[in-house]
C-alpha cells in the first residue's frame, strides 16, 4: 500500500513489468458518493507526494470504487468558504492548481477510468492525467456557471487545449453532462469501452504509453502550452461566442461570459499563467450575490430531496394510477406518468374530453420525438401505458387516483365520494386543486385518512413543482406515497399544509394585490411588466394574469378574499375583474391585458392593445408617478409578507421550502434565491422598515407580522451560514 486515507487509497497494481501501476481509488468511506470536499483535496496532496516519493513505477491509473466517480466539490462547504473573502479563495485555488499539476508532471504516463459521473471538481482530476478512458454509461461536464462561479481548478486552461476552445466554451457557458459518445466524438476521452473493462482498457494504454506507442509526453506539452489559435481566430471565436452565451444567459447571470473571458485571456498563456487568471476570476464570481443564492438553490434543493427522500422510503408501492377528467390538464397528467413509466387510466364522461386528453399525450410525446428524445417506437410503446375510459371498471387495482375536474367544490365532492366507493381500502386519493381547502374536500369521504392534494402546475411537463397538500385528516401513508409518485413522475413535491391557497397561490395572490393597487394608481401595466421582467421574473404580472386566465384568476382571488379577509379582502374593483366582465380572459380567447396573435410556431404572442389601456383606466383613482424600485417595492413586499406568514403558520416547514416552491412554481427569479433569502440579502430589519412606509399608506397587505418585527430588532436571519434550510 502507498497510501491509505478516508477518502483515497493508492496501491501498486499489474502492470505487463509486474507491480509497476499506482492504482489510485476514490473511495469517500461512509458516503454514497465521492465528493471534493477540503479534507479529500488534503488527502490527495498526501497521496501524490506518497506517488512522487514511490520508487519503480510506471504509470497510474485514477479510478473510483463508487458507482459515481467524483461528482464534484462539496457544496455544503461553500459559503462558509466563500466568506474568507477574495484573497483567501485565490490562494485556494492556487493551492489545488499545485496537487493538480504535480499529478499531470508525474515522470510516467497517467489515465483516468471514468466509471460514472465525472462533474465539476470531479471532471477537472480527470484533465490532469493523459488519457481517459470512459464507461459507456458515465457522464462528464463542468456544470459550475449554473452556480454562479466557473470551473477554478484548470476546468478552463485544460478543457480548451483538450478538446479546442469552441467545444469548450459549449460545455463550459452550457454547464450540461455530457455523455461517453459525446466526450468520445470531441475528444474529452481517448476511448469508451462498458464498465467491466474499464481497468483493463486504463492499464491496456498505460502499456502503450510506455512501449512508445501512445506519446504521452505530446499529450501533455499540448495541456500545458499556449492555444493554437491565432489573434484573429481567438477573436472570432470568442466574441461571437460570447454575443451568443449573452442572449443565452441574460443578464442576471454573469458567469457563462465571465468563463469565455478566462479562456480568451488564457489562451495565449502557458499554464502558470493561465491558471492564475482562472483563480482570479473564480474568486470574484464567488463573492457576487448571484453565486450566494445559486448556491443557496442548490442546497435547498438538497434539503427538498432529502425529505421527498424520506417519505419515499415509507411510501406503498405506485404501480397503477389513474386520473378523472382528461381535457388539456388530465392529458398533461397521462403524459408525465406514462413518459415516466408509470401505467395509468384516464377516464372522463364525455368522449370528447378523452380525445383531447389523448391528443395532449400525443403532442407532447411527438415532441420528444422531433427534438431525437424517443424514437417513434419507444413513443408507440409508452403511449400503451395511457388507458383511455369512460367507465370506472379497471378501478379495483388502481393504487393513486388524480382528480383533476374542474375547480369546482361541489363537482369536485361528487366525483371524489363516487370514486372512493369503487377502489380499494387502500388506494390513495388525490384532488389536483389549486385553491379548495383539502380538509374541505374531505368531509363527505369515509376514509379521509387516505386523501390528500395533488397540485400540478400548469403545463404540466413544464413546471417542475407539485404541492402534496396535507388535510386535517391526511394520514402519513397517503403523503408519503403521493410524494413517491410525483418523484416517479420526475416532479419535486413539497408537502405543505391546508389553507386558502396553500403555499404557491397564498403567496402568489398578494403580488397580484400590489399590481392590482399599483394600476389602480395609475401605473401602466405594460411599464409594471418591463420593470419586473427586468428585476428577473420570467413574465411580468400582466402577462403572468393573461396566461394563467382573468376568470381563474378571479376565482382564486375569491377564495383568498374569503379565508383571508383582513388584508386580501377588497372593496374596489380590480383591473381583473374589469376584464372578466368585458370577457378579456387572457390567452385563452387570445385578448386580455394584451391581445394575442399566432406567431410563426403557432404558438401565442402577445401585442399591446389600446382597447385593454382604455378598459384599465376605468379602474385608475389617482395618477402617481412611480420609480423602478417603488414598482419592485411595491410588487415583491406583499409576496415576501406571505411568504413570511405561511412559515410562520407552519403551512411550510422550512425557508428551504418555502423558496424552492416559488421558484419551481412561480418562476421567482432563481439568482435571486427565493422570497425569504431576498429579505436577508436586503435585511430584515431593512425590510421591515421598507413594508411599514407601503402599509401606512397601503394597508394590511403590506404590514410585517410581530414575529418578523422581533427578527428585525435581534439580528435574526432566515438563513445561517452553517445551517441551510
Amino acid at each position: 500500500m502507498i497510501y491509505q486515507g478516508n477518502a483515497i487509497t493508492v496501491a501498486r497494481g499489474t502492470g505487463n513489468g509486474g507491480e509497476d501501476i499506482a492504482m489510485l481509488t476514490f473511495d469517500l468511506k461512509g458516503e454514497s458518493i465521492n465528493k471534493l470536499s477540503s479534507a479529500v483535496v488534503a488527502e490527495l496532496d498526501e497521496a501524490v507526494q506518497a506517488i512522487r516519493a514511490e520508487n519503480g513505477l510506471k504509470g497510474l491509473v485514477i479510478g473510483s470504487g463508487k458507482e459515481a466517480f467524483i461528482v464534484g466539490a462539496d457544496i455544503t462547504e461553500f459559503h462558509g468558504i466563500f466568506e474568507k473573502g477574495e484573497a483567501y479563495l485565490v490562494e485556494m485555488n492556487l493551492k489545488v492548481h499545485e496537487i493538480f499539476n504535480a499529478i499531470e508532471d508525474l515522470p510516467f504516463p497517467t489515465v483516468t477510468a471514468i466509471n460514472g459521473l465525472a462533474l465539476g471538481g470531479g471532471c477537472e482530476v480527470t484533465l490532469t492525467t493523459d488519457f481517459r478512458v470512459m464507461g459507456d454509461k458515465a457522464k462528464i461536464g463542468l456544470p459550475e456557471t449554473k452556480l454562479g462561479i466557473l470551473p477554478g481548478w484548470g476546468g478552463c486552461v485544460r478543457l480548451p487545449r483538450l478538446i479546442g476552445s469552441d467545444n469548450a466554451v459549449e460545455w463550459i457557458a452550457g454547464g450540461g453532462e455530457n455523455r461517453a459518445d459525446a466526450a468520445l466524438k470531441v475528444g474529452a476521452v481517448d476511448a469508451v469501452v462498458p464498465n467491466e473493462q474499464l481497468e483493463a482498457a486504463a492499464l491496456d494504454i498505460l502499456a502503450r504509453a510506455n512501449a512508445g506507442e501512445l506519446d504521452y509526453q505530446a499529450r501533455r506539452a499540448e495541456k500545458t502550452g499556449p492555444l493554437k489559435l491565432n489573434a484573429i481566430e481567438q477573436m472570432m471565436a470568442f466574441e461571437t461566442a460570447k454575443g451568443y452565451v449573452a442572449g443565452k444567459a441574460g443578464p442576471h447571470y454573469p458567469a457563462p461570459i465571465e468563463a469565455i473571458k478566462v479562456i480568451q485571456k488564457g489562451a495565449g498563456e502557458e499554464r502558470a499563467r493561465a491558471q492564475a487568471i482562472e483563480a482570479k476570476a473564480f474568486a470574484k464570481l464567488a463573492m457576487t450575490d448571484v453565486c450566494y443564492n445559486l448556491v443557496g438553490l442548490f442546497l435547498n434543493d438538497q434539503v427538498v430531496k432529502k425529505k421527498a427522500g424520506k417519505y419515499e422510503k415509507q411510501a406503498k408501492a405506485v404501480k397503477q394510477t389513474a386520473v378523472l377528467g382528461a381535457g388539456i390538464m388530465g392529458g398533461g397528467i397521462a403524459y408525465q406518468s406514462a413518459s415516466k413509466g408509470t401505467p395509468i387510466l384516464m377516464k372522463d364522461i364525455k368522449e370528447e374530453a378523452i380525445e383531447l386528453g389523448l391528443k395532449e399525450s400525443r403532442k407532447l410525446f411527438a415532441k420528444q420525438v422531433e427534438r431525437g428524445k424517443l424514437s417513434t417506437g419507444q413513443m408507440a410503446e409508452k403511449l400503451t401505458l395511457i388507458r383511455p375510459t369512460l367507465s370506472y371498471g379497471d378501478f379495483g387495482h388502481v393504487d393513486l387516483v388524480v382528480e383533476a375536474v374542474v375547480e369546482n367544490p361541489k363537482v369536485k365532492d361528487a366525483v371524489l365520494t363516487e370514486v372512493e366507493g369503487l377502489v380499494s381500502e387502500d388506494t390513495i386519493l388525490t384532488s389536483n386543486t389549486s385553491t379548495i381547502s383539502i380538509t374541505r374536500l374531505a368531509q363527505n369521504l369515509k376514509r379521509p385518512e387516505n386523501f390528500c392534494g395533488m397540485h400540478f402546475f400548469n403545463p404540466v411537463h413544464r413546471m417542475p413543482l407539485v404541492e402534496v397538500i396535507r388535510g386535517e385528516k391526511t394520514g402519513d401513508a397517503a403523503v408519503a406515497a403521493t410524494v413517491a409518485y410525483a418523484r416517479a413522475m420526475g416532479k419535486t413535491p413539497i408537502v405543505v399544509n391546508d389553507c386558502p391557497g396553500f403555499l404557491v397561490n397564498r403567496v402568489l395572490f398578494p403580488y397580484f394585490g400590489g399590481f392590482s393597487l399599483l394600476v389602480e394608481q395609475g401605473a401602466d401595466f405594460q411599464r409594471v411588466d418591463k420593470v419586473m421582467e427586468k428585476f428577473g421574473w420570467p413574465m411580468g404580472p400582466a402577462y403572468l394574469l393573461d396566461v394563467v386566465g382573468m376568470d381563474t384568476a378571479v376565482h382564486a382571488n375569491e377564495v383568498m378574499a374569503e379565508g383571508f379577509p383582513d388584508r386580501m379582502a377588497r372593496d374596489a374593483k380590480s383591473a381583473i375583474q374589469v376584464m372578466v366582465e368585458n370577457e378579456r380572459l387572457g390567452q385563452k380567447n387570445a385578448k386580455g391585458f394584451y391581445a394575442y396573435e399566432e406567431d410563426k410556431k403557432g404558438k401565442p404572442k402577445k401585442v399591446s392593445d389600446e382597447q385593454a389601456h382604455a378598459l384599465v383606466k376605468q379602474v385608475v383613482q389617482q395618477e402617481k408617478e412611480f420609480s423602478d424600485e417603488d414598482i419592485i417595492a411595491r410588487m415583491m413586499v406583499p409576496l415576501c409578507l406571505e411568504t413570511v406568514r405561511c412559515l410562520e403558520d407552519g403551512i411550510v416547514e422550512t425557508p428551504a421550502e418555502a423558496d424552492m416552491a416559488l421558484i419551481y412554481g412561480i418562476g421567482f427569479p432563481p439568482f435571486r434565491g427565493g422570497a425569504l433569502r431576498y429579505i436577508d440579502a436586503m435585511g430584515v430589519a431593512e425590510f421591515v422598515k421598507l413594508a411599514d412606509g407601503l402599509a401606512e399608506e397601503l394597508g394590511p397587505l403590506y404590514a410585517p407580522t410581530d414575529k418578523l418585527r422581533r427578527m428585525a430588532e435581534s439580528g435574526e436571519r432566515f438563513y445561517s451560514t452553517q445551517a441551510q434550510g
